[in-house]
């Protein structure tokens, strides 16, 4: 028998933790969307879950907004049915479940990441070239040497240069 599990919102993010509700829905689990007629379910009280949550037949534990603030403990108690908190974003169901797809494909992107090597002027080209390859395994896309407008860089030509040799965008 499928565990039933509530997953109480406002009626802003109701489509959203549906949506979720419907990618975590199998043989095992049954969630169950409950709108506690807010908009915002995260501002919502204890108090007020008290006076409006009709619990569906049947459920076995309810799960709150990540941004609740209420006692959980209360509500347990209340209801007789555990009360947890849940992740902040309703896209974040799924994980919450253990039935996220994996981490998020962070390969595709439409912005540029720039990555800042501080102090760019006080490194040698070694260092510098170390930084910038671990930046660019990270993610970045543009390496940036930072320094201070007053000070010197005398070596600043040759580490453009070689940057460009590794293939790398640069800035200043």
């Amino acid at each position: 028998m499928a565990e039933r599990v509530v997953l109480l919102t406002g009626s802003l993010a109701q489509p959203r933790v549906a949506k979720a509700a419907e990618e975590i829905a199998d043989a095992f689990l049954e969630p169950l969307v409950v709108n506690i007629g807010v908009k915002v379910a995260a501002l919502m009280t204890a108090d007020i879950v008290e006076r409006r949550l009709v619990l569906p037949e049947g459920a076995d534990r309810v799960v709150m907004p990540g941004r609740f603030r209420g006692d959980l403990d209360r509500l347990t108690s209340k209801f007789g049915v555990p009360f947890l908190r849940g992740p902040d974003e309703a896209a974040d169901i799924p994980d919450f479940f253990g039935k996220g797809g994996g981490p998020a494909d962070l390969s595709r992107h439409d912005v540029t990441i720039f990555a800042e090597i501080v102090d760019a002027t006080r490194l040698t080209l070694d260092e510098v070239l170390a930084r910038a390859r671990a930046l660019t395994a990270d993610g970045a896309d543009v390496i940036d040497l930072g320094s201070l407008p007053d000070q010197a860089f005398p070596h600043l030509e040759a580490f453009i240069a070689a940057l460009h040799g590794e293939g790398m965008k640069v800035s200043v």
